[in-house]
């Protein structure tokens, strides 16, 4: 039987790859070590994509890009990690055409990069976040049904439960946190997929995104809307070694999140 590796995994939502670049993104990159890093609202083009942002030293760069919106949306997933397969979407043209879904096969597991939408600018947009969680947890069971094991990361726009934001009863029909929202992530709870954080850290007030506004990332008034979920297998196998997030690397209004596995 071979030897069991340990990998870092990390997530984080940079507010626009080239402005992270200017806020030393690369030296946070470097001091996070990891063996799969995904970055999501890059905001970029293909055309746009520089060596620098492509090629860092040991990685392969996968990525997905709006395709009807410029400087929008985005994702994009290093590895240094033997990959079978990429993909971009899921197959969904709506969904598709804003550049927020990379799927990776590392093998011993499929790993999903998802910049889920924000519901914040009206009606319309709240349920185009709610059908965009349908179809994507819809097309993750397609593949837990074939016996894959899955790790889902990325910025899922809604903080989950009171704990997870500094002021839940000011923005209980705020969106991100409303109760139309929060019932998808008890949903996908209720399926077997675990939120390693809240897993291994049940009690812990830690935020991982906080608006550039009234100095709320000084006084830490922020929300918990950046995850790593994973399959219940994953968990029951004894996979999952750490979760966290690192409040201290700054260049974002998010902050990156990591799990360590095993496998």
């Amino acid at each position: 039987m071979a030897n069991k590796k340990q990998l870092k995994l990390i997530s984080w939502n940079v507010n626009g790859l080239r402005a992270a670049l200017k806020k030393d993104f690369l030296h946070s990159f470097a001091a996070l070590d990891a063996d799969v890093f995904s970055v999501q609202e890059t905001k970029l083009q293909q055309f746009q994509l520089t060596e620098q942002m492509q090629t860092i030293d040991g990685y392969q760069s996968y990525w997905s890009h709006a395709v009807t919106k410029k400087g929008y949306s985005g994702v994009g997933t290093y590895a240094r990690i033997p990959v079978i397969g990429n993909r971009a979407g899921i197959g969904v043209k709506k969904f598709d055409d804003e550049g927020r879904i990379l799927e990776t096969d590392f093998g011993d597991f499929v790993f999903f990069n998802v910049y889920f939408p924000n519901g914040q600018m009206g009606e319309e947009r709240l349920e185009y976040k709610l059908d965009f969680y349908k179809a994507f947890f819809a097309h993750a069971d397609q593949l837990r049904s074939e016996g894959r094991s899955l790790i889902i990361t990325g910025d899922y726009n809604t903080a989950h439960n009171e704990i997870d934001l500094k002021n839940p009863k000011a923005n209980e029909k705020t969106s991100g946190f409303m109760r139309i929202e929060r019932d998808w992530l008890d949903r996908i709870e209720t399926a077997g997929y675990i939120d390693t954080f809240r897993h291994l850290y049940p009690d812990t007030v830690k935020y991982s995104w906080w608006t550039y506004r009234f100095k709320a990332r000084e006084r830490n008034v922020g929300w918990r809307i950046d995850y790593f979920f994973v399959t219940k297998d994953i968990v029951d196998r004894g996979c999952v070694k750490e979760a966290f997030i690192d409040n201290d690397i700054y260049g974002s209004d998010h902050c990156p999140i990591g799990l360590i596995v095993e496998f």
